[in-house]
């Protein structure tokens, strides 16, 4: 006996320690699909809207199979089913890396005539007057599509292995969250349960973390990094057009997942619960829910073994069970509410703090993972410390989780009013005379200081001038000359700055210009480091009601129907809360867009400078109607439990009472509880 105990004990850590892995593992896949978002949508050029789709596609795989494996899956082997869905995560990884294997190397937009060579001292001539840049407004088939050598070297439709990639992964995904946690609270003691689901929630936002960080240090390195000269290359990773190393997170993600499954082949089917024998570990069940049911099932779902024909027959009737549970209901509404605008919120973060304060992509995904994810790490935790410490009931995890939603919230609300000016963009986001002025019409580029240069309006080649305005091009500049080579080029006698020189009354004798877009004014820097503040101070915040909530999910669901509500949910908010937000965000963000880049063939690539207030306005106002909507539906789930609980106080009072009258008599317990169930017509599970 003493032998089954330890070697059950060892089981028990072995799967705690192997889901915190897999949490991790696949948060670590996850965290770095969202992180190279901006990377495969420079890399692929294609617009938010259909990154939102890619992105997607990771809900959509959970969508055809979740139902099944959650309910089919609880009654098989749960470890195996685990083990089978790391290796099918770790195919989708490999799969999405597999593009760059494909394409040519990148070739960045640029409206520079031509290249001069290394060993010369030929000068770049940006404003010409011959027809050199004519052809990049033509969009002539001859010069951009004279065969399909062109489309494959733009990589059109690459990006299907990325959205099919993606999609594996969430269908391997799928058994891990419904399988194991309906697993783990089997065998888990009821006051260990909330902190063990603290914990692998903890080790899992470890994940983001290294996600996070990885995908900022791949942002830096240049894609076709070992495949050309790096001194060649003219941009740097603060660039719109610069295209990080995506594919090298999809590698690491694989062999994680890889490994991640192996411990899952050699666990039981079952584990006995926690201080009992295995004869012992299916005693009680009901009772071990909070005693928060309000029906009192008799059947033992789990005694006998069961068909696959009469589980299928049982389907049905568990469904609805299921959702005339009114509770369950609720919790299902409000995390699809929130996961809405949090889905939306973390896909576009980077995004968002790129425009918005003028960040490079690289910096802003290394803060969210060494700021933002640990709070929320942290927050988790202190909320499941708060359950353990102080026995929350199911009413007190549901104040938990309010108090720390409406707090939040009023965070959330005040980084409406921490922003920056738009980037100084000549004919853009200002007039070339130096007033501010919004313009998405391309002809606003074109001004008399470079009527005669015949420049490209499609490309976008940023350069800084030294009076602190950026130009889209050197030739829309209207620089006449060049020095240097790569990344330390300089063009000089830039006749569009004379416009503003004169009219701050300036020196014009420095009209020089170099390659990039002009640092944000100085204040900037502070009111990023103030968001940044109140950004982290939410997460934690938000995050306490992490763990709680998810207690009164547990606790309101049967344990016959534990894994079908767990999967139920992942199905709905997966497909509803993970779906439609990346889509919709990023076509209403593509509508803030001023400078779209040019494709090799033509046509139109991704978005290369959005206007940052309106993208502040569209992408906060989205998230706060999001957020502010489940808060209110907290209110309401709040009200139900606490009915819920009336109830059921009146109905242990009036069962004590029955029981003492009727204990000198002698009549059956069962008889007394029958009797009992006028006081509750409610249905639930």
């Amino acid at each position: 006996k003493a032998i089954f105990q330890q070697f059950y004990k060892c089981c028990h850590e072995l799967f705690l320690a192997s889901l915190s892995f897999v949490y991790f593992a696949k948060a670590f896949g996850g965290s770095y699909m969202k992180s190279s978002i901006t990377q495969i949508e420079r890399r692929f050029d294609i617009p938010s809207s259909l990154i939102g789709v890619i992105d997607g596609s990771f809900e959509m795989g959970n969508l055809l199979v979740i139902a099944f494996v959650s309910y089919f899956g609880a009654k098989l082997h749960r470890p195996r089913l685990i083990g089978i869905g790391c290796l099918i995560m770790a195919a989708g990884a490999f799969l999405t890396a597999l593009p760059h294997l494909f394409q040519g190397r990148y070739v960045y937009e640029t409206s520079l005539s031509h290249i001069p060579e290394e060993n010369t001292t030929e000068s770049i001539l940006p404003c010409l007057t011959n027809t050199s840049h004519l052809a990049g407004n033509s969009q002539s088939p001859s010069t951009y599509c004279v065969s399909t050598a062109c489309e494959k070297e733009a990589g059109s439709y690459m990006w299907i292995y990325v959205f099919l990639g993606n999609m594996l992964r969430g269908i391997g995904e799928t058994p891990v969250m419904p399988l194991g946690v309906s697993y783990l609270d089997d065998f888990a003691r009821e006051e260990n349960t909330a902190f063990y689901l603290a914990f692998i929630q903890t080790v899992g936002i470890l994940g983001p973390m290294f996600g996070f960080m990885f995908g900022s240090f791949c942002a830096k390195i240049y894609v076709d990094i070992g495949s050309v000269d790096l001194e060649s290359i003219s941009i740097n990773h603060k660039d719109s057009r610069w295209v990080g190393a995506w594919w090298l997170g999809f590698l690491v993600t694989g062999f994680l997942m890889l490994l991640a499954g192996i411990p899952f082949w050699f666990l039981p089917k079952s584990l006995p619960k926690q201080g009992k024998s295995p004869n012992q570990k299916k005693l009680n069940k009901e009772i071990e829910q909070d005693s928060f049911l309000l029906e009192d099932n008799n059947e033992d779902h789990g005694s006998k073994p069961i068909s696959m024909n009469a589980m299928a027959k049982d389907f049905g009737p568990s469904l609805k069970r299921l959702f005339t549970n009114k509770v369950y209901l609720l919790v299902l509404l409000t995390s699809l509410v929130a996961i809405n605008g949090f889905i939306g919120m973390i896909t576009f973060k980077p995004k968002y703090m790129e425009q918005v304060y003028g960040q490079s992509p690289s910096k802003a995904i290394f803060l969210i993972g060494v700021m933002n994810l640990p709070a929320v790490a942290f927050g988790v935790i202190t909320g499941g410390f708060l359950m353990k410490r102080f026995k929350l009931s199911i009413l007190g995890a549901a104040r938990i989780c309010i108090i720390a939603s409406l707090l939040s919230f009023c965070l959330l609300l005040s980084q409406y009013f921490l922003y920056c000016d738009n980037s100084q963009v000549a004919g853009l986001t200002m007039t070339y005379q130096g007033a501010s002025e919004v313009s998405y019409e391309q002809e606003s580029l074109l001004s008399q200081c470079n009527m005669g240069c015949s420049c490209s309006l499609k490309h976008w080649d940023p350069v800084c001038a030294s009076n602190g305005m950026t130009y889209a091009s050197p030739c829309l500049a209207g620089c006449q000359t060049s020095t240097g080579i790569g990344k330390e080029m300089v063009f000089h006698n830039c006749t569009c700055m004379g416009e503003l020189t004169e009219e701050l009354s300036l020196s014009p004798s420095n009209r020089s210009a170099i390659l990039g877009q002009c640092p944000r004014k100085g204040d900037c820097d502070w009111m990023f480091k103030l968001y940044m503040a109140i950004s982290v101070m939410g997460a934690f915040v938000s995050a306490c009601g992490a763990t709680p909530g998810y207690i009164v999910l547990l606790r309101s669901i049967s344990h016959d129907l534990k894994s079908l509500a767990l999967g139920m949910q992942t199905l709905i908010v997966r497909t509803l809360g993970g779906i439609p937000p990346p889509i919709y965000f990023g076509a209403l963000i593509d509508r803030t867009c001023l400078k779209w880049g040019s494709k090799r063939c033509g046509g139109q690539g991704a978005c290369r400078l959005y206007d940052s207030h309106a993208f502040r306005i569209t992408f906060l106002g989205l998230v706060y109607v999001c957020y502010g909507t489940s808060y209110l539906l907290w209110g309401v789930l709040y009200r139900q439990l606490s009915k819920r609980q009336k109830k059921l106080a009146l109905r242990n009072q009036a069962k004590e009472t029955a029981l003492e009258a009727n204990r000198n008599n002698g009549h059956a317990t069962v008889s007394i509880i029958k009797n009992m169930d006028d006081l509750d017509r409610e249905s639930t599970i």
